[in-house]
């Protein structure tokens, strides 16, 4: 059985395949006081497909920084509540990270259940280098963007991006500018799902590939360090 409240679970869910979720994440769903959700929709297929049956809030970039202090006093009133986002891990690239900053900060007890996140397996499938990485998620799309790349330009450590389908080739060119064209990299899609794909060669051999097919699905790049 749960312990008593005053606890923030941050629950992974599948960023594809629902095989991946944990017994222990729908567990914790069943019995939480309320799940905090990205998008009610998108967890409630979740929720169905798993016979869950529970409270949902919504809780997305867009309002996180409104309801924080009201999620935290529930919680320190008693109450377990669990954080889930879209896909993946909530607080890489997804809301998260203000609620548990904020938690932390009051002295509230955090537990992330260890689950699906994509970058871990596009950067093992990637063959580059795994025992030190930058996760850069998602580039700054105007502002800071060529300033950000200028300094990538020397790192050394293998680098993971995320990336939309509209605008991988883009990033992909302004990558081997800034990197080098023959720079070694792999771009992984649909992590998990029935068309997953991960391609490999140069920036300028990715930059032809998605140019020729057009880009479907989530994307996770992968790139060799300097």
């Amino acid at each position: 059985m749960m312990p008593e409240g005053k606890k923030l679970y941050l629950v992974p869910t599948p960023v594809g395949n629902l095989e991946d979720m944990t017994f222990r994440a729908i567990r914790i769903l069943k019995e939480v006081d309320l799940i905090l959700a990205e998008d009610t929709r998108t967890t409630g297929f979740l929720l169905k497909h798993f016979e869950i049956k529970n409270k949902m809030q919504s809780h997305h970039k867009f309002n996180e920084h409104q309801t924080v202090d009201w999620i935290v006093s529930r919680i320190k009133a008693g109450e377990n509540v669990a954080l889930v986002s879209d896909a993946g891990t909530p607080g890489i690239s997804d809301p998260g990270f203000l609620l548990a900053r904020e938690c932390v900060a009051q002295g509230v007890d955090v537990e992330c259940l260890p689950g699906a996140t994509a970058f871990v397996p596009a950067l093992v499938d990637s063959g580059l280098p795994a025992d030190r990485f930058c996760f850069e998620g998602f580039l700054p799309q105007k502002k800071g963007r060529k300033t950000r790349l200028t300094e990538l330009a020397e790192e050394t450590r293998t680098m993971i991006f995320y990336e939309s389908p509209f605008r991988v080739v883009k990033t992909l060119t302004q990558l081997a500018e800034y990197l080098g064209a023959s720079r070694k990299a792999s771009v992984s899609r649909e992590i998990s799902k029935l068309h997953e794909q991960t391609v490999h060669g140069s920036l300028e051999e990715l930059i032809a590939q998605f140019t020729q097919t057009e880009p479907r699905g989530e994307f996770v790049i992968v790139v060799e360090g300097k």
